[in-house]
């Protein structure tokens, strides 16, 4: 049997192992410590954590787990890492620059089984979902890649927005949530964590329940049920109004905004009518919801699909914008790479074939 990967584990879960082999809980905080302060990559590095401890833990976890295939660098700063699992799989990983830090986008899912018609990231289907140490591990080697860079920076928000449909990995990703915010280790406050769903409400309001307090966005594409049923099969199961209806108790619960994201496709999303339709959903919520609007990433196997001239999009914009909602247009990043997310992995998987 593998070993367990270590990131895997909530303080309280490795305290509570380290105390059934008879083990302090101060030897949990200098483990935790050695992890996510000091980055080890091996437990022989945690030279003052007893031998018995360093030996127990080196015979049943692993620090290590993600392999570097590949890695695209931008001339924006942005880097794309195509990273490689104990079982093979290919997974993306993305570390973005802005005004404000450094932000990583991870994935939590081999494939993803959503369907959406415009998206890179669905072309493979799900194989499975990731671990809440392989999602964690995704920033631990961002933050590797800094120091062997010799930058003096930490990553400072983390957006759960890569390959995958988190809530389709709901436990797992809650508890990555957790260990990314612990104030003990990498101390990334929940305000800057964000998490993408497609919608599935029914994990929305169980979301709301977890008390995380985190940043919440909704894929969501299109004003009306008949339009996004056409380019994103989910709502089919969650229809726009339900959706609306879980955002309200999220709000509520967490007393958080939430964003709606709208990647504008060309002739298909992009008319002032549709953005008069948004404004109409937003209705009285005008303060408690963002919209996101979001350039399009053209996928080869997507043809039908096409990025908004950029007047049009200005132009939507400013309709949102003059029915008073908070709206804003996404500053993209590694335009010049693989930029779309799934896009890398998508392109090595046909290679490959």
């Amino acid at each position: 049997m593998s070993k367990e990967l270590i990131y895997s584990l909530t303080f309280e879960q490795l305290a509570a192992y380290l105390l059934k082999f008879g083990h302090k809980k101060f030897r949990a905080l200098q483990v935790w410590d050695w992890l996510y302060r000091k980055n080890a990559t091996q437990f022989s590095e945690m030279i003052d954590v007893h031998k018995d401890c360093i030996q127990l833990l080196t015979d049943h976890f692993v620090i290590n787990s993600l392999r570097e295939y590949e890695k695209q660098e931008s001339e924006d700063g942005t880097v794309k890492f195509l990273l490689k699992l104990r079982d093979e799989h290919l997974i993306e990983t993305v570390l973005m620059r802005h005004k404000f830090g450094l932000s990583v986008c991870v994935t939590t899912q081999v494939g993803c089984n959503m369907g959406c018609s415009f998206c890179a990231s669905g072309l493979l289907v799900k194989k499975r979902d990731l671990s809440a140490g392989e999602i964690v591990e995704q920033i631990m080697a961002v933050q590797e890649h800094l120091k062997r860079s010799n930058r003096q920076e930490q990553v400072s928000h983390v957006v759960v927005m890569g390959i995958g449909e988190p809530f389709d990995n709901f436990s797992n990703v809650v508890n990555a949530i957790r260990i990314i915010k612990d104030h003990k280790g990498l101390a990334i406050p929940a305000r800057h964590i964000t998490v993408s769903t497609s919608g599935l409400a029914d994990r929305i309001y169980q979301f709301a329940d977890e008390n995380l307090q985190v940043n919440l966005a909704i894929s969501l594409h299109a004003p009306s049920n008949e339009l996004r049923s056409q380019i994103m099969k989910i709502n089919r199961s969650f229809s726009i109004q339900s959706i609306m209806e879980a955002l309200d108790y999220y709000r509520q619960k967490t007393k958080r905004r939430v964003t709606l994201e709208y990647i504008l496709l060309k002739d298909l999303n992009d008319k002032r009518e549709h953005a008069l339709q948004i404004a109409e959903l937003i209705g009285e919520k005008k303060q408690l919801i963002n919209v996101n609007l979001i350039p399009y990433n053209p996928v080869e196997e997507h043809p039908q699909y096409q990025r908004s001239e950029h007047e049009v999009m200005l132009a939507f914009y400013d309709t949102l914008k003059k029915q008073g909602i908070n709206c804003s247009i996404r500053l993209e990043h590694g335009a010049d790479i693989d930029a779309a997310c799934g896009q890398l992995r998508s392109k090595h998987s046909r290679c490959s074939s």
